[in-house]
């Protein structure tokens, strides 16, 4: 297949492109720069030029291609309202290039968007979007199955780890630094699902190559790691305190982060790994971070 992937040059895109190129598949990667453009074109990938704000470079990419998997996303919190209507023009215009086609759109969505404390799973469907969880990726691009889209998405959790990695272990990283300590909220037991990226590209691909369309697949590998259990490997590897703090406290110590620094969010893959034998094969969490290059500056 021809795969037009959009984020072709992110921490998860980059994987997803290497991974599609060695299964055989041809890549036309979104680049919004010459860097970009020169790596893709390194990876042995096509070049796409234009952005997320460019709707008509997203509906060209689009319809040169057998199918659409969409990993761009601007992650500054500071404006992410913004950012998550972006996405939603963004998941239309692609979908319209394919609309009354067979050629599947991929979105990305998050298993942390939904209610805390509670597992989620393939069935827990998406709510309408609120001020509060603005993002809609996925009942954006599921709301074109009607129209004749072959659409599906894959949720990925808090933590998509390995090398490169600039998430939210790398910011918990740099809070402790900054601070100096490592800080969890309360016990510390509220739990993050977690992936390698290695593993989240390769059920990018079986979703492409074997999704059910309207399906809703779960990049997880680990259905809830303890926070306190990161916050630990972060105090022990920086030789800082590792502190527990009150939700009071943490919105202080955390700023932004807070929320995040507190979610609960267990989630499992069960239905996605019985549905296309994906069986997540790198490194877990903690054992992936606690490794000198995780701690870099």
């Amino acid at each position: 297949m021809r795969v037009f992937v959009t984020g072709a040059t992110g921490f998860i895109g980059s994987a997803i492109v290497r991974e599609l190129i060695d299964a055989g598949h041809k890549v036309l990667g979104l680049a919004r720069s010459d860097s970009g453009a020169a790596s893709l074109a390194a990876a042995g990938a096509g070049v796409h030029r234009g952005s997320l704000d460019d709707l008509e470079s997203l509906r060209s990419g689009a319809a040169a291609a057998d199918g659409v998997i969409h990993t761009a996303f601007n992650h500054d919190f500071s404006k992410f309202a913004e950012n998550c209507e972006m996405d939603r023009r963004a998941i239309e215009a692609l979908g319209s290039a394919l609309v009354g086609s067979d050629r599947p759109l991929i979105v990305t969505s998050g298993t942390g968007l939904f209610t805390p404390g509670r597992l989620v799973t393939e069935e827990t469907a998406a709510s309408a979007g609120s001020p509060a969880i603005p993002r809609v990726s996925e009942q954006a691009c599921l709301s074109m199955a009607s129209r004749g889209l072959r659409a599906l998405v894959v949720r990925l959790p808090p933590s998509v780890h390995g090398d490169g990695d600039h998430g939210f272990v790398p910011i918990l990283i740099g809070i402790a630094r900054e601070k100096g300590m490592s800080a969890y909220v309360g016990e510390g037991l509220n739990r993050w699902p977690a992936v390698h990226r290695l593993d989240a590209a390769h059920l990018f691909r079986l979703v492409l190559e074997k999704g059910s369309a309207g399906g809703r697949y779960h990049g997880v590998a680990e259905e809830g790691v303890p926070f306190r259990e990161i916050a630990g490997v972060i105090g022990r590897r920086l030789n800082v305190p590792i502190v527990s703090k009150t939700p009071e406290e943490a919105a202080e110590h955390f700023g932004w982060f807070a929320h995040f620094a507190a979610l609960d969010n267990p989630a499992s893959s069960q239905q996605t790994r019985e549905q296309l034998e994906w069986q997540p094969k790198q490194p877990r969490l903690i054992p992936d971070i606690d490794r000198p290059s995780y701690f870099e500056a």
